[in-house]
């Protein structure tokens, strides 16, 4: 079981990293690279076993609250060209962060069950 979160914790780090590399045409960029620096700094921490277990908590309560808040006010997808580019912007970093979240949680579970 451990190498299995292990593996998934390599695969997240990747994605997190591309997610990073993806925001450079972003009008707000730099936040996004804190976002999900980290969480591709939780990654690692992780994969060297050194995630504390409240640590994953926090981080998964503040990604749960950022989705909420970034959420848009009327959800219209995820694709371009079939609404409000706001609200589809504003989607797509909502279901990132909650994405995120769910890693997080993904974390604490195998920090807690690994022990």
């Amino acid at each position: 079981m451990k190498a299995i979160f292990k593996l998934l914790a390599v695969v997240f780090l990747g994605m997190f990293i591309y997610a990073i590399y993806v925001q450079l045409n972003d009008p707000d960029a730099t936040l996004w690279y804190a976002i999900y620096g980290v969480a591709a700094l939780a990654s690692i921490l992780f994969i060297m076993n050194k995630l504390p277990f409240s640590i994953a908590v926090i981080l998964f309560l503040g990604y749960i609250i950022g989705c909420a808040l970034f959420w848009p006010e009327q959800y219209e997808g995820l694709s371009l060209g079939e609404g409000d580019i706001k609200n589809i912007e504003e989607g797509r970093e909502a279901v990132g962060l909650l994405i995120t979240a769910g890693i997080m949680m993904i974390y604490a579970f195998g920090v807690k069950t690994n022990k």
